[in-house]
């Protein structure tokens, strides 16, 4: 009788976001991963000095990793992580950047359920990673608000951002708007932030057609007035959930504006 014939399966694209001991010598590592979407993986020996593991299973490098699952074992909570080698992309990010990059990381740990592909995002947060590496302090901003959006229409909560939400009546170029958590697109009120009608609709447009670099484009005229409302509705999604990453980040611009550095820290 002829054994039958292993079918190769091909690698998943996958970034490191988190990992924890599991064992003396072992790690329970939390995946992004492009076509399953986030994964808990066991990374046997991979604490053992001489592992091949030990100094690929790091934040923000993009991976090509094999499972040692059989397909009857897809639904299973954690994973067996059968090998991980890096593939092309940019260093790690550093300074203020790897902070900004650590709170993206948090955001799927917190706002991303399980095995729950989403390779739109995941290509969203790449590009983010790829330009935390060379952006400043003003670039650092325009990369988290333009992922925040990326990540939240991923979720399915983000409304269309062409109309008000509760008449669907489409937006007037040059007339005020907010986001709100719950009621969506609405007319700018009061001190709240305002963001023109034609820049929402461009960023509608930059988000349905999935092109990052034109909603970097769309997004740099108003990241300062996108900051509040994006950070009102990732609280409300989080519930009562604290970003350990953010506190920090607030802590650091704190501690920046007692003593001044050359060029201020960044805050999401």
């Amino acid at each position: 009788m002829t054994a039958p014939r292993r079918v190769a399966v091909a690698p998943l694209q996958a970034f490191v976001l988190h990992h924890w001991d599991w064992s003396e010598t072992s790690l329970i590592v939390e995946l992004f991963t492009r076509e399953r979407g986030r994964l808990a993986v066991a990374a046997k020996g991979a604490k053992r000095p001489y592992s091949q593991l030990r100094p690929v299973l790091v934040p923000f490098q993009r991976l090509l990793v094999q499972l040692g699952r059989t397909p009857q074992d897809e639904a299973a909570e954690v994973h067996l992580l059968r090998s991980a080698e890096r593939a092309h992309g940019p260093p790690m990010p550093g300074g203020a950047a790897l902070l900004a990059g650590f709170y993206l990381n948090e955001l799927l740990l917190q706002l991303l359920a399980r095995q729950d592909p989403h390779e739109a995002l995941f290509d969203a947060y790449a590009q983010a990673v790829a330009a935390l590496q060379a952006d400043d302090e003003d670039g650092v901003q325009l990369t988290l608000r333009s992922f925040e959006l990326a990540l939240l229409r991923a979720m399915g909560v983000l409304p269309a951002l062409d109309q008000v939400t509760l008449t669907l009546r489409p937006l007037q170029g040059l007339q005020p708007y907010t986001l709100h958590a719950e009621a969506g697109v609405v007319p700018a009120e009061g001190a709240r932030a305002a963001l023109p009608g034609a820049d929402l609709v461009a960023i509608e447009q930059a988000l349905a057609a999935a092109d990052g670099a034109a909603l970097r484009a769309a997004v740099a005229p108003v990241r300062a007035a996108l900051r509040a409302p994006l950070r009102e509705m990732l609280h409300y999604h989080l519930g009562s959930s604290r970003l350990r990453t953010r506190r920090l980040m607030v802590e650091l611009h704190r501690l920046g504006q007692q003593h001044p550095p050359a060029h201020e820290s960044t805050d999401a």
